[in-house]
């Protein structure tokens, strides 16, 4: 008993000597601290208050992980508030989604869109599928399919090789198509098998000879994979409209370098435009060379900025032939997502997806090629709401890049740009992917746009019709600033076809 005691008393007296030891340490820190931060310069809060203004800067950077949770209101954050992000986890998770007592959105603030429900929905036996969709009819692989919820581009070498390859998996098992961004097509994109739309950014990664400019070879390559079934040519996104990708050099690791044809390290900063693209003439040129090329559909990814553009598109598209047409628009939101951006562009610059996506739809109805052109919406539509939206709107298919990300586990942590993302989905420190197992994760993808399907089609059943493909104009209505609310098959009235206005 007596050399026990002993051992305590020793292991009693070194921790009382380490902890005066540490507090000497301390105050020794506070000491330098305080005569560092009162003879600097650069910053009057520590020259004011020294040591204590450091606390300042931390606090600060906590808030950003934990205003989510003890102080934001369910309805206050941007980009996206608890209500929304809880949604998508339940969706994800596939439990229950259901709330109870009444809502908590405010249905009167102007813009606000709700749906008129039918007197006589749907009955549960007479639901449908959606229903097909063909792209490119004319190409010579034209793309079939049913899939209304679809992942949106976000490139290998913004996310992380086990989001990407969770991303994969998780589209396969939902049947629905994952976008490559514009980082290349990896590996990893084509593990499971799921279908691919290759995007083409401006700086042609993937695709790209060593100067600049197509290697016609590498597109061949791409297109030669089945998993290929689109290609998307990206002039702009809603996030940086103007501005092109831009990959900080940590995230450009050895893999990602040999897949877009940089140096290990170097910043990936693409042209903010396609140098051969200079008018509308050049872009349909250019749809034209990769559709022949690939004999793939092919379109084109913009946020809507000047809306005359698409008057000269359709004016050029009329002369040349309706066969000279993007077989597929993708149209993005100003409000939409990025890894990296200029907050002057991502807080000021594009059109918001309300005021574009039905101006754009009805330009094509105007020039009779909205039967040859699918549209695609995107740009922040996570939940059903915004997904029925769109189908009211006039979209073929809606897209969504964060939603995904949420499903993987993100948490808003707004640190996409830093290599730092705690969920492992933005960063290539392999200490923080750990905790992202694809496997988990591709069930959550799958479960996220399945129940987004599912619900959807609740929105559909309830507004009278079948399927979400069959949702019009006139089952949504929009609140006006002076509280009443309209349809918005008045608010948009079917466009007088050109050949009747000339």
């Amino acid at each position: 008993m007596s050399d026990v005691t002993s051992v305590v008393l020793n292991i009693l007296e070194f921790l009382s000597y380490a902890f005066i030891f540490a507090i000497g340490i301390a105050v020794l820190w506070v000491v330098v601290i305080y005569f560092r931060d009162k003879t600097q310069t650069e910053s009057t809060l520590r020259r004011n208050y020294p040591v204590v203004a450091r606390f300042r800067y931390f606090f600060e950077h906590m808030g950003e992980f934990f205003r989510q949770y003890f102080f934001a209101q369910d309805r206050e954050e941007m980009p996206f508030n608890r209500a929304e992000r809880s949604w998508v986890y339940r969706a994800a998770k596939n439990v229950d989604s259901t709330v109870a007592f009444g809502s908590s959105r405010d249905l009167r603030p102007t813009g606000t869109v709700y749906f008129v429900n039918c007197p006589f929905p749907t009955l549960e036996q007479d639901a449908e599928d959606p229903s097909t969709v063909t792209v490119g009819p004319s190409a010579r692989s034209p793309y079939t399919t049913a899939s209304v919820f679809n992942i949106s581009g976000m490139s290998y070498g913004a996310i992380s090789v086990p989001a990407v390859r969770a991303l994969s998996a998780g589209a396969k098992k939902a049947g629905i198509w994952i976008n490559t961004g514009e980082g290349g097509l990896s590996p990893y994109h084509l593990e499971s098998g799921a279908d691919i739309v290759f995007q083409i950014g401006t700086g042609k990664f993937g695709v790209r000879k060593p100067d600049g400019g197509f290697d016609e070879d590498k597109l061949r390559t791409v297109a030669r994979h089945d998993a290929v079934k689109m290609f998307e040519i990206k002039l702009s996104q809603g996030a940086k409209p103007g501005k092109g990708g831009i990959l900080p050099g940590a995230k450009v690791t050895e893999d990602i370098a040999a897949i877009r044809g940089l140096e290990v390290g170097q910043d990936a900063i693409s042209p903010n435009r396609h140098p051969e693209i200079n008018n509308v003439g050049d872009l349909l040129d250019m749809i034209d060379y990769v559709r022949n090329v690939t004999g793939k559909p092919t379109g084109f990814k913009a946020v809507i900025g000047a809306y005359g553009f698409f008057e000269s598109l359709c004016e050029e598209i009329l002369k040349r032939g309706p066969e000279s047409a993007p077989d597929f628009i993708t149209i993005d939101s100003a409000d939409g997502g990025t890894g990296a951006a200029p907050m002057s562009l991502i807080d000021n610059m594009g059109m918001p997806l309300r005021e574009s996506l039905p101006l754009t739809v009805d330009i094509l109805k105007k020039y009779g090629l909205r039967d040859r052109v699918k549209i695609c919406a995107s740009g922040k539509m996570i939940n059903p709401s915004e997904v029925a939206w769109a189908f009211c709107a006039g979209a073929d298919f809606v897209n969504s890049a964060r939603g995904f990300m949420f499903a993987l586990g993100c948490i808003q942590a707004l640190q996409c740009n830093k290599n730092t993302c705690p969920t492992g989905i933005t960063t290539h420190d392999p200490k923080l992917q750990f905790g992202l197992d694809p496997a988990s994760k591709s069930e959550r993808v799958a479960s996220y746009a399945m129940n987004m399907k599912k619900e959807v089609g609740i929105i559909a059943h309830s507004c009278g019709v079948a399927e979400p493909r069959l949702l019009k104009r006139y089952h949504a209505r929009i609140v006006l600033d002076n509280g009443r609310s309209v349809s918005m098959d008045d608010l948009y009235q079917e466009p007088t076809p050109v050949s009747a206005a000339e």
